[in-house]
């Protein structure tokens, strides 16, 4: 028989620094925003109550830089399930009228590394894979890689991060960047997928607001470029057949476009590809990314430690346009003394459901 409490969590989330729990901390924990993008970078600022009862006499709790420093680790637990792990990046003394003073502490996860290196350099006969495998090791970080892409005969990284230029390829290659301890990954969304999340409005839904929209919607996405080797042109066509495993029997906004306003064809202008499989790959990359957005939608749920970027969620409760699989683009783990804890999300479906 399942265990009744194996879903339920303390209303505090649980805090360490430099690996060492800290009650204290938690008690006086005030406000917590973690955020997650798909982008990579998830940060987090915590606020906590920085007046009280020191060596015999009130005063300021943290300022001697004894537990709570630069350059520190700093890791949020929800019961025994990590939220986030970064390091300790900048302190923010705030001193409010009629209320004590208070300390927000902003860390950053293991890219923050990436994002304070810029270089100039270029890589020869590389994949995707191969820049992520070189960028990794550059910051002794191990890498889990599960995305497919061309071979280049060059790329250039022109006075950019390493963490800029690694979401660049990400990109291009319909990627996604994140990191898990000192583990960098980068997969394409079918790699990163994971079981449903099932969540029901007035359940654990609490609030959800969505929108279906044509606007951005385009039948085709086309690449053109110049094959160097053949000396011809190279043209590559993705059209919705790109999609078509992630509609689960939906209608897609690609369809619905058709149908309603006819052909909306559009050429991708920023780049050009040298080879076939590059033109195959920033077209398609393109276009799903203009069709994963024609569902979007933004709530507010129970907070659960599988309601992350990445998570694939069932939401119920919604009628039958909106009821079905969303995917989490962005998540906002919150924490305040008025409102408790709970997670504001942004997801996005390519279809609609059927009446």
């Amino acid at each position: 028989m399942a265990d009744p409490t194996a879903a339920i969590y303390s209303a505090r989330p649980k805090l360490y620094v430099g690996g060492e729990n800290q009650p204290r901390l938690e008690q006086g924990l005030s406000r917590l925003e973690i955020v997650e993008t798909i982008r990579g970078l998830y940060r987090c600022e915590a606020e906590f109550i920085n007046w009280g009862e020191g060596n015999g006499s009130p005063d300021f709790l943290y300022f001697d830089r004894q537990l709570l420093d630069f350059g520190k680790t700093f890791t949020v637990k929800l019961d025994t399930d990590v939220l986030f792990d970064g390091r300790i990046m900048a302190l923010e003394g705030i001193y409010p009228e009629g209320a004590p003073p208070n300390l927000t502490v902003l860390m950053e996860d293991r890219f923050q590394d990436l994002r304070m290196t810029r270089r100039t350099r270029s890589f020869e006969d590389v994949t995707d894979a191969d820049v992520a495998g070189r960028i990794a090791s550059d910051h002794g970080l191990t890498t889990d890689v599960s995305a497919d892409g061309p071979s280049y005969k060059m790329l250039a990284q022109v006075n950019q991060s390493d963490l800029a230029f690694l979401r660049e390829r990400a990109r291009s290659i319909d990627a996604e960047l994140w990191m898990e301890d000192s583990k960098l990954l980068l997969k394409t969304r079918a790699n990163r997928r994971s079981s449903a999340l099932e969540l029901t409005l007035a359940r654990e839904l609490q609030s959800f607001s969505v929108l279906a929209d044509l606007a951005t919607q385009r039948t085709s996405v086309t690449a053109n470029g110049w094959d160097v080797n053949g000396k011809s042109a190279l043209q590559h066509e993705a059209q919705e057949s790109v999609i078509q495993s992630e509609l689960n029997g939906d209608s897609s906004g690609v369809s619905i476009l058709r149908q309603a306003l006819g052909e909306r064809k559009e050429a991708v202008a920023h780049a050009v590809p040298l080879n076939s499989n590059e033109a195959q790959a920033i077209a398609e990359s393109s276009f799903k990314s203009c069709a994963r957005r024609f569902v979007f939608g933004r709530g507010v749920a129970n907070t659960q430690a599988k309601l992350r970027v990445g998570a694939l969620l069932d939401l119920k409760g919604l009628g039958p346009l909106f009821n079905g699989k969303y995917y989490v683009v962005e998540a906002r783990h919150l924490f305040d003394s008025a409102k408790g804890l709970r997670t504001e999300f942004a997801a996005e479906r390519a279809g609609l459901g059927n009446p």
